[in-house]
């Protein structure tokens, strides 16, 4: 089973989908140029336990280098996952 992750730019987060079906999210908000903020990650309960969501974190981390923005971490998880993983 393969992660599918969709960028959202309307509703502002990344889709995560299993088998095309919605398993998660990562939520974000842009406060300032150039700055994005992730403010929010979630995965089914079924789903979790599974590094799905380490995944979904890393996946709009490398978006956020590859556009040049600055990374903030309102997110628990993802903060959580940025001192586990300071090279993300």
């Amino acid at each position: 089973m393969a992660l599918d992750i969709k960028h959202d730019t309307e509703n502002q987060q990344f889709t995560a989908y299993m088998d095309n079906q919605e398993i998660g999210e990562l939520a974000y908000a842009l406060p300032a140029d150039k700055v994005m903020d992730f403010q929010h990650t979630y995965i089914e309960d079924q789903y979790r336990g599974k590094g799905l969501a380490g995944e979904l974190i890393q996946h709009g981390l490398d978006h956020a280098k590859q556009n040049g923005f600055e990374v903030r971490a309102t997110c628990t998880a993802v903060a959580t996952y940025l001192k586990k993983n300071p090279q993300a």
